[in-house]
């Protein structure tokens, strides 16, 4: 196997990884009330350390859990909001099979995720305070963008090896899986 052939292979799987965890995190936006429900259940419950250990945490589970009951029972409309976020989870994973397919020529795109993941900190910074969200937990959401770029910061270092190895000897990209 070449060099060339190694490190698109790499580069692909480190790719359907990311796109895995966008898909994920996408799905688990639309049932958010059971989610926060089943969250508070297992946090509560009797063998949990967490209501004794953390009980700010506790206090904030059930605060959402109880804001977003009564967004449900009230204004379920609302929530449509989040059926928009999960798509756009969606829609986002899908346009990293660009590069999967052709990783030079759409380097672009795993840039774009790096702006993106990097500009997740000043929006946790900024709207977290104005929304009332604890920090802590707006330093838990900022992660998400410091660990989305780990990946991303991988593959685009293996892309531009991959680019100098095409701009010696081009050759064909193995077959899209």
């Amino acid at each position: 196997m070449s060099e060339r052939h190694a490190l698109t292979r790499r580069i692909r799987r480190w790719l359907v990884f990311f796109m895995v965890c966008l898909v994920l995190s996408g799905l688990t936006a639309f049932p958010l009330v059971t989610e926060l429900r089943w969250a508070e259940d297992l946090l509560s419950a009797s063998a949990s350390p967490v209501p004794e250990h953390l009980p700010g945490l506790m206090e904030w589970i059930t605060r959402v859990r109880e804001g977003l009951d009564t967004v449900d029972r009230d204004q379920p409309f609302m929530l449509y909001g989040t059926d928009w976020l999960a798509f756009a989870h969606l829609v986002i994973a899908v346009a990293f099979y660009g590069p999967y397919r052709d990783p030079v020529r759409n380097i672009w795109v795993i840039e774009f995720g790096m702006i993106a993941c990097a500009g997740i900190i000043p929006l946790a910074l900024i709207c977290g305070p104005i929304r009332g969200i604890p920090f802590w937990w707006s330093v838990i959401d900022m992660s998400f963008g410091v660990f989305g770029v780990i990946p991303l910061l991988i593959v685009r270092r293996m892309i531009k090896r991959l680019e100098g190895l095409e701009q010696a000897a081009p050759e064909p990209l193995p077959a899209a899986a």
